[in-house]
């Protein structure tokens, strides 16, 4: 009776542990639980398929693109088809944003800095094309070098850093090439197309919450398509990527998402087609 009694016990706090250890996961997206469930469960009957069926909330009707790159009926759109750049300012100083542009496609200015969104976003759905341009000089981290700052965090480098740069029969350390989480996370696979052909990155981002003395309370994530393929799963970041030091988190907010203006001697690269959907 003893041991049996030893033995539950130990079994309830294994028990406590586990649920205690889950408890501190992010929820995942939860579903309304139809009522008839839990009666049927307590009436005892045979279930039926209407148990589990439900009927609201009614989601939201989006109309697609003409394309799967054009962006949906409630995107807000970054950079469009013209030569449009209110939603963007210089990083520096929040003036509007001075690279050049013609016909939709926007070049980086290296001189001029980086450019960031006038708006600021928490968790989003983003597209953005990029090309490196045709007969691209240098090589490493100095050949067609720029980055996709998912959140920026102030002045220079600092956030959360998709790396842009030529990794076309291009060697680096692979956690900075293109697709990586700069620093932190390689991508699954290489999926570059030649210099002077369009790339497309889609990525699905969820911010970092904090608790209210500024600790962390759940990481930032990040799922990225890069030309179709899939480069980043659901990776968890452990903190911002810096290009020296060990990540960090600081807490912030809603943030602008930031575009790089590299400083390696290589010719620019260029902008289009940029769409975001902000998320819950």
């Amino acid at each position: 009776m003893g041991t049996r009694l030893s033995s539950l016990l130990t079994l309830s706090a294994f028990s406590a542990i586990f649920l205690a250890g889950c408890s501190s996961q992010p929820a995942p997206q939860t579903t309304p639980t139809p009522a008839t469930a839990s009666a049927a469960t307590t009436a005892g009957r045979q279930p039926k398929p209407e148990d589990t069926e439900y009927y609201t909330p009614v989601p939201a009707i989006v109309t697609p693109g003409s394309t799967n790159g054009a962006p949906p009926s409630d995107a807000l759109v970054l950079l469009g088809g013209g030569n449009d750049l209110s939603e963007w300012v210089m990083q520096k100083d929040k003036s509007p944003a001075a690279w050049p542009i013609a016909d939709g496609v926007m070049t980086v200015d290296k001189k001029a800095g980086g450019i960031e969104t006038k708006r600021s976003f928490s968790n989003y759905q983003l597209h953005l094309e990029w090309r490196i341009p045709e007969g691209i000089t240098g090589s490493g981290q100095a050949r067609g070098n720029s980055g996709l700052f998912l959140a920026s965090q102030g002045p220079g480098d600092d956030g959360y850093e998709l790396q842009i740069l030529d990794s076309y029969n291009n060697k680096t350390y692979v956690n900075g090439q293109a697709g990586s989480m700069y620093k932190q996370n390689p991508p699954l696979v290489n999926a570059m197309r030649k210099p002077g052909e369009w790339q497309v990155y889609d990525v699905v981002w969820t911010a970092p919450q904090f608790n209210g003395d500024g600790s962390l309370k759940t990481p930032a994530y990040v799922t990225a398509i890069h030309n179709g393929v899939l480069v980043q799963n659901h990776f968890a970041l452990r903190g911002n990527t810096p290009y020296i030091g060990q990540p960090v988190y600081k807490a912030h907010g809603a943030t602008p998402i930031k575009l790089q203006a590299h400083g390696d001697p290589s010719p620019p690269i260029s902008f289009r087609n940029i769409w975001i959907r902000p998320l819950q």
